[in-house]
């Protein structure tokens, strides 16, 4: 039943249990802990006792209840993050031509006597995702294993066209018939992935939107029945799925997510970008997507991780010792966030840190340039799903 008002009156989110209790006394001792602290040190710092025993709790095999949703923070704390692999001065360099050739080519679409134009906005949100997972995470087929199968979110074809121009797989002639597959033919580019017209370089078709997850969730289930079987050797292969926060709003998108956790396929992640944006408008404006589809995944026995701020937060989450700062988090929707990165450091000063003394402390060093340039991670992640920090990637969860 749908939580509603008084006239509902049914527990929600509560903790029954019918285990009796053989030792009153104790249990009692507790409680007043619990109370002293709400008392003494407020309600913030008994929430993150609270929090902390929980995760002691688990590290110790104690079977606790899952929550449906964690703070609007990393899910990976800055000190838990293992370190970045790679060269991050190189790939950023890889990056921003990638992302340049992507901008390029949806703009020259869109000249006259051509304007098919395209979409650029899922892709320059999700650029670094992608991008880590090229370098670092998907395997190829060249070994001899079947390597992994990548579902692209469909309209970041762009991004996708534009990386294999620097890696000689397309020309400039192909990178300038986008979209153009009967005009420019042999060497127009699809709009979206398709492997009829494109065999050679696309492998799944993942528009209309909603085709990714539904069939990457079967291609995961199809790899685990052909290695069971011994029909094929898929014990290496992962499917990876890349979808939208709006993407996700089809029925298709969240319709299988219970057999993933029920077949136990952790050979399967979701990345889901959540730019918080769509054509029309904010996803959520009065909501927040992200806290909701982690609800919807925890809900259905995925294991979630999110990815929502870049390391210019750190320094501001570190000083949180109250939570006054991830409790400004956890309330403002998303319409306020999309307004913010629209406004100037000075509105965010005063409008998202100025109504409390100590969040305005946070920031009293910071120049308005500094505040404007608070960002968001590109992304976040859902594996069955993994969001990684583009600064140090660390392998995808299981579901």
């Amino acid at each position: 039943m749908a939580p509603g008002s008084d006239r509902n009156p049914i527990i929600i989110g509560g903790l029954p249990s019918q285990v009796p209790d053989f030792d009153p006394e104790e249990t009692q001792e507790w409680l007043d802990s619990l109370d002293a602290a709400v008392d003494e040190r407020g309600r913030e710092r008994a929430r993150y006792l609270m929090l902390r025993l929980i995760e002691r709790a688990r590290e110790k095999r104690v079977a606790v209840p899952e929550m449906r949703s964690t703070d609007y923070v990393n899910t990976i704390a800055t000190r838990d993050e293992p370190f970045f692999p790679g060269n991050e001065e190189i790939e950023r360099k890889v990056l921003n031509a990638t992302r340049w050739n992507a901008a390029v080519m949806v703009s020259r679409a869109q000249r006259p006597g051509i304007g098919v134009g395209g979409h650029i906005a899922t892709f320059a949100s999700s650029a670094s995702l992608y991008d880590v997972g090229f370098n670092h995470f998907f395997r190829g087929k060249d070994e001899g294993d079947g390597g992994d199968q990548i579902f692209f979110q469909g309209h970041a074809s762009p991004g996708i066209y534009a990386r294999a121009y620097l890696l000689d797989r397309l020309n400039a002639t192909q990178l300038d018939a986008f979209r153009q597959e009967r005009s420019k033919f042999p060497n127009g580019l699809s709009s979206y992935p398709h492997p009829r017209l494109m065999p050679d370089f696309w492998e799944f078709p993942t528009v209309s939107m909603g085709l990714g997850p539904l069939g990457a969730i079967y291609q995961a289930r199809m790899n685990r029945y052909m290695e069971a079987r011994g029909i094929a050797d898929t014990s290496k292969s992962h499917v990876w799925a890349f979808l939208g926060d709006g993407e996700m709003d089809e029925v298709e998108s969240l319709g299988q997510l219970s057999i993933a956790a029920r077949e136990g396929l952790d050979n399967l992640t979701f990345v889901v970008n959540c730019n918080l944006q769509r054509l029309d408008g904010p996803v959520r404006g009065n909501g927040k997507i992200i806290q909701e589809l982690e609800s919807i995944f925890r809900g259905n026995g995925w294991n979630v991780i999110k990815l929502i701020w870049d390391r210019s937060w750190d320094p501001l989450l570190a000083q949180d010792r109250d939570g006054v700062l991830v409790n400004k988090l956890n309330t403002t929707p998303d319409g306020q966030f999309q307004t913010y990165a629209t406004e100037t450091g000075g509105y965010i000063r005063d409008h998202f840190f100025g109504d409390d003394h100590r969040l305005r402390a946070m920031v009293e060093g910071m120049s308005d340039q500094q505040v404007l340039h608070l960002g968001a991670a590109a992304t976040t992640t859902r594996r069955s799903t993994r969001p990684t920090r583009r600064r140090r990637p660390t392998p995808a969860s299981r579901p």
